[in-house]
């Protein structure tokens, strides 16, 4: 089943193109990878998925509906979640304060009963607490709820990013770069995360340098150079792809 359609989008600034008719689908559930050289157009590509900026040209499409021109919040809210390379933390509050901040667009109850803490909004808040608790035990959280996110290591600051991205309840989560600056042992940690994330039934699409790392979670890589889509495909052949090797690899990952 495809969960998002990428036609034929053109970004340009300026007199630079960023991204050129570039086209691809994102099956559910799978781990896509994007990679490509620095100023590919991965992040922009990422900006536009998540409504930071607008295609000049083509359409995104998410669950059968267009979401070209939408809010960023009403992409958020319509299933795709995101982390992004730097930080997006509360860094002066909890790790659990921080996942619970994750539920407000999942909120039902109608804010006026929020401010009157209506029996409603007292037993959502009971169910939003509960379910943040299993958040955090899903990522290996659990132990951390009452540190400051400013005291966690890096790679646990990540794995909180991608925990306050679940608690939006996402179809599809964008991720980049999230192994970025981990030791081995960290990557590792972050990879089998991710497996398991995909093992809920959430899509991934993720940009990464690590390629190491891309190749052996990936269920297909997309390949993007000077913002035109090069090649895509399982991780065997993107990796002894000439074209790829010569764009982006050097040499051959083994």
């Amino acid at each position: 089943m495809v969960l998002l359609k990428i036609r034929n989008v053109t970004k340009i600034f300026g007199g630079l193109i960023a991204l050129r008719d570039v086209s691809f689908d994102v099956n559910k559930p799978e781990i896509l990878g994007l990679i490509g050289p620095n100023g590919a157009g991965k992040s922009t590509l990422f900006n536009i998925i998540s409504g930071f900026h607008s295609a000049d040209k083509g359409k995104i499409i998410f669950k059968d509906e267009e979401i070209n021109g939408l809010r960023v919040d009403q992409i958020a809210s319509s299933g795709i979640g995101r982390i992004f390379q730097e930080p997006t933390l509360f860094m002066q509050e909890s790790v659990f304060e921080n996942v619970f901040s994750g539920f407000h667009r999942r909120y039902r109850e109608p804010v006026w009963k929020a401010v009157f803490y209506t029996s409603g909004a007292r037993e959502e808040e009971v169910t939003k607490k509960k379910r943040a608790l299993e958040i955090l035990e899903f990522m290996d959280l659990i132990s951390a709820r009452d540190e400051l996110a400013a005291n966690l290591p890096h790679g646990r600051q990540r794995a909180l990013a991608i925990a306050i991205a679940l608690a939006s309840e996402p179809d599809l989560l964008l991720l980049d770069e999230p192994v970025t600056g981990m030791n081995p042992s960290e990557t590792m940690a972050m990879i089998e995360k991710i497996r398991r994330i995909r093992e809920t039934g959430i899509t991934v699409l993720i940009v990464e340098h690590d390629m190491r790392a891309i190749m052996s979670l990936c269920d297909r890589i997309v390949v993007l150079s000077l913002g035109i889509k090069l090649v895509e495909g399982p991780p065997d052949k993107i990796k002894e792809d000439e074209r790829v090797i010569e764009a982006y690899l050097g040499k051959q990952v083994v």
